[in-house]
C-alpha cells in the first residue's frame, strides 16, 4: 500500500498546517511507503489507512 502525497498534503493544509504540508511537498516521494514513513506520519498525527488509495476494481 502506499499512500499519495498530495493526500497528506491536503490532509495537513485542512489543519491549518501550513509549514508542514510545504515541507511534506518538497521532501516526501510522490508515492509514500507508510511502512517507511510510519514515523513521520504518527509524528504528523496521521493514520495510513485514512490516506490510503481506494483499492482499484
Amino acid at each position: 500500500m502506499r499512500i499519495a502525497k498530495h493526500r497528506i498534503v491536503s490532509a495537513l493544509r485542512d489543519r491549518g498546517q501550513q509549514a508542514r504540508a510545504d515541507w511534506v511537498e518538497r521532501e516526501l516521494p510522490e508515492r509514500v511507503d507508510p511502512t517507511k514513513h510510519s514515523g513521520l506520519l504518527a509524528t504528523l498525527n496521521l493514520d495510513p489507512a485514512d490516506l490510503a488509495d481506494a483499492p482499484a476494481v
